[in-house]
């Protein structure tokens, strides 16, 4: 380790200490049905999202914590998996998981690594070193994860409590919580979706952009890539540079989007604010910023570009898909178009009965068509299905009564952002988002030991003063 990486951990170690106010302990271990401590939050998923709010709740001194992953350590998140872009696309000068500790900036790291001159001159941020930098804030604050876990179900337990069941290394058990937060990105709520038309075809001639995809097995084969968000374009590049003999993205809208929402919304008012409107206007946000979709930057168009045999196909929806041998006929409103393989960069799509960790109260979860119905212009059945989340990101019941222990489950990932904006899988909003997160965390924590803190107050008889007082005459006697 570099003598400058030294010390800033040393900054960051002071720079903790001096802001940890107030200090003192405030929850009492909360025995489970096991007879040992149940945990006070578990953290599913341990990705920026997930150490993030680890961070915020230690700072908090709620210390009972685990994050737990189904990765490898390293491997948490998309960055060195799925991610196929050069560079994250956020501005470098945006701030992450750090919660306004200047220390644990990103920038801060990358200037003990590489020097100030290299972080001036730096573009944007390498997605590899993101990774590496959020392996080495997750060691200098502490967060306690678990990787090559894997949560299986949740259900409800005596006490008040959330039982996880988890595999990790083929052993399978129970941890118990008082609160579970699902911080597991874009996938949380349902899965990565395949156009209809589509998913008839073999895994052989067809992938989704999550999937791992042999890109070197692709060259000199024609590449079409379904999409044409920056996903789409990142998997057209890399094969592209693979050698593919011709890649063509077939892009569904009459234009390709180019206005990218999220820059105009990063703004405090929005990112802090957005959830306190009534749901008429989050409707009405949420739908024309998820309808538009994100653009992609120059970047990432002139690394297709560059390419003499990238195709870009605009209002092309793929309405036919027909196996010939070892290829696909992908047949458009304009004409047909022949691939040896098939990426689809479609994204996700919300279906609780996806997961099989929500088994038990998917059925129950209610979403934004259960409490809102919005103007007929504004109608969206795809929006409609996002789960219509409390005001501390807590899942909320369809019909009441029938599982209130969903009030305990805390969804923080792309999914939340019907409710709350960019929130859970987005670095442009941690700097809010978080801090709102784990305020109604040790909010219900709080009130649920109430009793208990009543009566402390009461038994507390601490003096902070000793008072001297004369020594009084004694009495005569008569």
């Amino acid at each position: 380790m570099s003598s400058a990486l030294i010390a800033l951990e040393a900054q960051v170690r002071a720079d903790l200490t001096k802001t940890m106010h107030p200090e003192a302990p405030w929850l009492e271990p909360v025995p489970g049905p096991d007879a040992r401590p149940a945990l006070d939050v578990l953290i599913v998923g341990a990705g920026q999202s997930g150490i993030a709010t680890a961070f915020g709740l230690m700072r908090s001194q709620v210390t009972n914590i685990l994050a737990l992953d189904k990765a490898e350590e390293g491997q948490e998140g998309p960055w060195l998996t799925y991610a196929r872009m050069h560079t994250l696309r956020s501005p470098k000068h945006y701030t992450g998981p750090d919660l306004n500790i200047p220390s644990l900036t990103y920038q801060s790291w990358h200037e003990a690594r590489f020097g100030r001159e290299h972080w001036q001159n730096l573009a944007l941020i390498s997605r590899h070193l993101w990774a590496e930098y959020l392996l080495w804030f997750r060691r200098v604050v502490g967060v306690p994860v678990r990787n090559n876990c894997e949560l299986l179900e949740i259900a409800p337990a005596a006490g008040g409590l959330l039982a996880a069941t988890v595999e990790s290394a083929g052993i399978v058990e129970t941890l118990y919580a008082r609160k579970i937060v699902l911080a597991t990105g874009q996938e949380a709520m349902g899965g990565w979706t395949i156009p209809e038309p589509l998913r008839h075809l073999p895994t052989r001639l067809i992938a989704g952009t999550s999937d791992p995809i042999d890109f070197e097995a692709l060259r000199g084969r024609k590449v079409a890539v379904i999409g044409a968000g920056a996903t789409a374009f990142d998997n057209a590049a890399t094969a592209l540079e693979a050698g593919a003999a011709e890649v063509r993205l077939l892009c569904r809208r009459a234009e390709i989007q180019l206005v990218q929402p999220y820059r105009w919304l990063t703004f405090c008012g929005f990112l802090r604010h957005f959830s306190d409107l009534d749901d008429a206007w989050r409707w009405r946000f949420m739908r024309a910023i998820l309808d538009l979709r994100e653009g992609f930057p120059q970047a990432t168009y002139d690394r297709c570009a560059q390419f003499a045999n990238f195709h870009l196909h605009e209002g092309s929806p793929v309405e036919t898909a027909k196996e010939t041998g070892d290829a696909v006929e992908l047949q458009t409103p304009h004409g047909k178009v022949s691939a040896n393989f098939v990426i689809c960069g479609t994204g996700t799509q919300i279906d609780f009965a996806e997961r099989p960790e929500l088994k038990n109260c998917a059925d129950n979860i209610a979403t934004w068509a259960d409490r809102y119905q919005p103007p007929e212009d504004e109608r969206s059945p795809r929006l409609g299905r996002y789960p219509y989340l409390a005001d501390d990101y807590a899942l909320t019941e369809r019909r009441s009564g029938q599982t209130p222990w969903i009030s305990d489950i805390h969804l923080f990932a792309f999914a939340s952002t019907m409710s709350f904006g960019p929130s859970g899988s987005s670095i442009n909003a941690m700097t809010t988002a978080i801090p709102k997160l784990v305020h109604g965390l040790t909010r219900a924590l709080f009130r649920a030991d109430l009793e208990r803190h009543w009566a402390s107050f009461n038994a507390y008889n601490v003096p902070q003063a000793v008072i001297a007082r004369p020594a009084q005459a004694p009495e005569e006697q008569g």
